[in-house]
């Protein structure tokens, strides 16, 4: 009995199916004869969806209908060709644009490939007389309908052919590749096309949700007829493409490009030198302005009948009275009245007009700080503290592009442009592995072994394995990498072709350039290849501050932290070299660099206050120089110059400027520099002075007497700097703005707070007060002594000057040899000018232990493909 009940089963389940199968071929043959006819439809709207989501047309045989004018103005703007009824409903057209969007930036380079691609789908999805190519030989059971599960599309082959020929060099620039290697598996003819594009997809996996049987050819007994709309060839200069894209173009129709011009280059043989025009010409122009100045030279020294007397030289008083020095003393014994009276005459020369007023001014000035000592230092030093208030809004700018690019240059205007109508860059990650060259012949080996191989496995873990943390979640490489053609990331590394050691199957479901993953071969032989390059596309924003940027820079940070910790030292324990890379990198290393020299600056500041101290006091001599030296004054100094670089910082930042690196690198030095000078002038031109005078009187005379060079020279320094403002890249021109007002500040500072404590210092020594402590006050001996040796001899750099150097440069011979040098080493700089080579290497700003000097090495040494092209057209009808 139950034999009998299993048979009974059997010849029941057999009978329901097949009856099942002849319902649905009734369905499906009753739709065929109802008609393949014009304005008519095989398939409308959508039945249901796969697990994946891909959604399934209904397999409905109904006649076409007229869509809205929202509607058709939509089907109109991605299928021209599309006109009147439509055989799709606003879902299903919905659906189609949303997977073209897939295909158009591998073919958006040509216009011709492209227009030909959307036609191809339009006329699937949304022709009226789609019943006439389109025959529906499969349906399925979704739930409770009928759904769509193969079709038959007749299309012509003059239509396949042309497509195919208008898409097959197209590139796309992104991969460096051709784009029908990722639309169409690097298909050889429009056949090998049709069938990657009809095949069924996998779930999860692009393509259609259906089997499409591509058939040139329909039955005479259907009244079908292919598909035959207009081809467009990549040569129509309508729909033109790029010559690299099309060989047909039209841009491509001369045999030979015009040759470029020649630069301009002059050049003169001279023997093995080979010399440019200009250094010939400056050579020349030098032997004759030399030639001049000696024929004056000996010429003038001939005409010279009489000695000119050096005992008693004049000075003219401008109401016509003399002053004759009657022996060798110096100018500073002139009594402090006289100079009163002439304070247009130093040293027995005629001062300019603007001299002789700024002489009046400081000798007015130097009086009223000497009285005034406090208040001068107090309301100076206040101005510049408030300026420094602005370093609250301190900020420092390393991305590299803001740097080097000024924001309304044509450059940052074309960039701007393609990120926000396409999509800024993605962000790359790299890793660099390579074998040691061997140390007989310098050739690298192979990196192509199992070994290495395995190794790269390992290395690939350990980077999906990377979570960073970012506002409480945990960010992963598939959470930020590119994915263009599904939900596998883009990585660009052997391994694509494989999920596992020992299985071989692509990942990633694309070509993969061999240049891009390999490095260190000559022509195709990958084999040789010295070096593994894994890069990593990561989604980038146009907004720096966005959320998608930080989680981005949040997984980079981790990334370089797993390469320095663990990827470096398993890769070297191999015998392997190791160069890595993150997109925010180089910014996150010039912040490293900015902080880093902060212990460089103190140090040089320490330095110099040393100095300072050492030779603003008196010659050392044991008895006093605990009160001659002048350590606290230079160490007053010395802040004044910090201040000075504070204040000039502070201000920029409060208006909103930030700050670059070679501001903090080179600025606190440059100011120091020109700081230091203005202070040992000051306070030697102060010594210099008669003691018997008060106080007023020697700071105003030393005033009046170097006054006037140092404001001139501080003003043409600030000067230099403020024409610099107008550069246009924003670096230089940041770095100029803060040391313009920087040198302004310091030279400022200097003659008042730095004056005004000259004032207390000198009050302190003639109180014999001790230096760094001037609350102590010391016995009547030492201030006897002090007395004593108010007229010191002068130190060993002035002796030297004095009795060594001047001496020598008088000689009339020396005059002549140190011109003529001088002129030959002006013109020399001129003439070389025209070998500079203008550019910017990235390793010239990094540190020098940076780990990115030997990647970017590597990437010299190693990588084939360069940064991206992009041609981008505004304003043009792609219609």
């Amino acid at each position: 009995m139950g034999v009998f009940q299993r048979f009974l089963f059997t010849v029941l389940l057999i009978v329901g199916v097949v009856n099942s199968e002849r319902s649905d071929m009734r369905f499906l043959l009753d739709n065929a004869t109802e008609g393949h006819s014009e304005e008519y439809c095989a398939m409308y709207d959508i039945c249901g969806a796969r697990s994946d989501g891909k959604v399934l047309n209904c397999p409905l045989g109904t006649p076409s209908i007229k869509p809205d004018e929202l509607l058709s103005a939509k089907i109109q703007s991605l299928c021209p060709t599309i006109t009147g009824n439509i055989c799709c409903t606003e879902a299903q057209f919905n659906t189609l644009r949303t997977q073209v969007q897939q295909a158009i930036p591998f073919l958006v380079g040509c216009p011709a490939c492209l227009r030909n691609f959307l036609n191809l789908f339009c006329e699937l999805t949304c022709s009226p007389n789609q019943s006439q190519f389109i025959n529906v030989t499969s349906i399925a059971k979704v739930g409770n309908n009928l759904t769509v599960n193969g079709i038959d599309y007749y299309i012509t082959d003059t239509f396949g052919e042309g497509m195919f020929e208008s898409c097959k060099e197209v590139k796309f620039g992104t991969m460096n590749t051709r784009a029908i290697e990722f639309i169409g598996a690097g298909a050889k003819n429009f056949r090998e096309w049709y069938a990657f594009i009809g095949r069924r997809a996998g779930l999860g996996v692009p393509g259609s949700p259906y089997a499409i049987n591509f058939l040139p050819v329909a039955p005479e007994s259907t009244g079908m007829k292919p598909m035959n709309v207009s081809i467009y060839s990549c040569g129509d200069t309508s729909l033109g493409c790029s010559c690299g894209d099309c060989p047909l173009s039209g841009a491509c129709s001369s045999s030979a490009l015009p040759s470029p011009p020649e630069k301009g280059s002059c050049s003169v043989r001279i023997g093995s030198l080979n010399a440019k025009c200009v250094e010939v010409a400056v050579a020349i122009i030098y032997i004759v302005l030399i030639s001049v100045f000696l024929g004056w030279g000996f010429f003038h020294r001939k005409r010279k009948s009489s000695p000119v007397s050096r005992t008693k030289p004049l000075i003219n008083v401008p109401n016509g009275g003399i002053i004759r020095r009657t022996n060798s003393q110096k100018d500073e014994n002139i009594p402090m009245q006289m100079l009163e009276d002439v304070p247009q005459i130093t040293n027995g020369v005629q001062l300019s007009i603007v001299q002789g007023y700024m002489s009046k001014f400081y000798r007015r000035y130097g009086t009223w700080v000497a009285r005034n000592p406090i208040l001068v230092l107090c309301s100076s030093v206040i101005i510049v503290l408030v300026l420094c208030l602005g370093l609250i809004r301190f900020q420092v700018e390393t991305k590299p592009e803001k740097l080097w690019v000024g924001p309304g240059s044509r450059a940052a205007k074309e960039k701007q442009f393609f990120d926000n109508h396409l999509a800024p860059f993605y962000r790359i990650e790299q890793l660099i592995i390579a074998t040691i060259p061997e140390t007989v012949n310098g050739k690298a080996p192979s990196i192509v072994t199992d070994s290495n191989i395995n190794l790269l496995f390992d290395i690939q873990k350990k980077v999906d394995a990377i979570r960073a943390n970012y506002s409480g979640s945990m960010v992963s490489l598939t959470d930020i990498c590119m994915k263009p053609l599904g939900k596998d990331c883009a990585t660009q590394t052997v391994l694509q072709h494989y999920t596992s050691a020992d299985t071989c199957a692509s990942a990633f479901k694309a070509p993969l350039d061999p240049s891009t993953a390999l490095g260190g071969f000559s022509g195709n032989n990958y084999s040789e290849a010295s070096s593994f390059i894994v890069t990593y596309p990561v989604n980038n924003e146009i907004d720096s501050e966005g959320n998608g940027t930080k989680r981005a820079e949040a997984w980079e940070k981790a990334f370089i932290q797993l390469a320095k910790e663990e990827l470096l030292p398993l890769v070297q324990s191999k015998n392997l070299t190791l160069a890595f890379s993150s997109e925010s990198s180089v910014e996150e290393e010039l912040k490293r660099e900015s902080t880093a020299d902060a212990i460089t600056i103190l140090i040089s500041y320490l330095v110099m206050f040393a100095y300072i101290s050492l030779t603003l006091g008196d010659a050392p001599r044991f008895s006093s120089y605990y009160i001659s030296s002048k350590v606290l004054l230079g160490l007053s100094g010395v802040l004044l110059v910090m201040l000075s670089v504070l204040g000039s910082v502070g201000f920029f930042s409060a208006i909103g400027v930030k700050s670059t690196l070679i501001i903090m690198e080179v600025i606190p030095f440059l100011v120091l520099a020109v700081g230091v000078d203005n202070m040992c002038i000051l306070v030697h031109a102060v010594k210099r002075q008669q003691v018997e005078l008060p106080i007023e009187g020697r700071i105003s005379n030393a005033l009046v007497e170097v006054g006037p060079s140092i404001t001139l020279a501080s003003l043409a320094e600030v000067l230099a700097f403020a024409v610099g403002s107008f550069i246009p890249m924003p670096a230089c021109r940041v770095f100029s703005m803060f040391a313009a007002l920087a040198v302004l500040l310091d030279f400022l500072l200097q003659v008042t707070a730095f004056v005004a404590l000259i004032v207390f210092d000198f009050l302190r020594a003639e109180d014999n007060r001790v230096d760094c402590f001037p609350c102590i006050k010391v016995s009547g001996s030492n201030a006897e002594l002090e007395k004593g040796s108010n007229q010191q001899k002068p130190g060993l750099l002035a002796r030297y000057m004095k009795e060594i150097h001047a001496p020598i440069l008088n000689i009339w011979g020396v005059k002549l040899l140190v011109i003529c040098a001088f002129g030959a080493f002006t013109l020399a700089s001129i003439a070389l000018c025209s070998r500079i080579e203008p550019g910017l290497e990235q390793q010239i700003v990094l540190p020098r232990d940076s780990y990115l000097q030997g990647y970017f090495n590597n990437v010299t040494e190693y990588l084939r493909i360069g940064p991206p092209l992009y041609f981008v057209v505004k304003n043009y009808n792609y219609r």
